[in-house]
């Protein structure tokens, strides 16, 4: 792992971690985790691999991605306060979201070291994986999935809270 692969992870983690203090929903805080997931995936997702059961491989990992964000999403306190929509992540979404980008930083880790790499190799001959880019690719789709569906819940909610109050004071006026 380069050092940029450790600040990228550990930046997403701290991107929840910091939001276990409540705080205003923002364009900023929206495109900070997306800037960062487009920067792996651009820098890492150079093709989807279909032999096999690459596509097995990648479709299993992003929908694990996609069921966290769904959880993280769900788990993310969202209420509208003053006008504005404020997020907190409760220790639930923040021990979700750390430990799955925990488990592709370990994975990572342990891949880059002989005997990850022998079983792995292993795991992918046992099981029609042709490539170490159907790894990369579902590993860097998983946190993509994750990141954009969660974001995408936190705002929906935060949406529709703001639906409800609009609703609220036309009928009340």
């Amino acid at each position: 792992m380069t050092l940029s692969d450790w600040i990228i992870d550990v930046a997403l983690i701290l991107v929840v971690i910091r939001q276990l203090r409540e705080e205003r929903l923002t364009a900023f805080r929206l495109l900070l985790p997306l800037g960062l997931v487009t920067w792996v995936a651009t820098s890492y997702l150079h093709d989807i691999p279909t032999a096999g059961n690459d596509l097995v491989l990648i479709g299993t990992f992003t929908g694990i991605g996609i069921a966290c964000g769904v959880g993280g999403g769900l788990l993310t306190r969202v209420r509208l306060a003053d006008g504005h929509v404020r997020v907190k992540a409760t220790l639930g979404a923040a021990a979700l979201w750390v430990l799955s980008m925990g488990f592709r930083l370990g994975f990572a880790v342990w891949t880059s070291h002989p005997s990850g790499q022998t079983r792995i190799g292993r795991f992918s001959a046992d099981h029609d994986i042709t490539s170490a880019q159907a790894w990369v690719a579902a590993l860097v789709l998983m946190a993509v999935s994750e990141v954009i569906v969660r974001l995408g819940i936190i705002v929906l909610r935060g949406q529709t809270l703001r639906g409800r109050e609009r609703t609220r004071v036309l009928t009340a006026a």
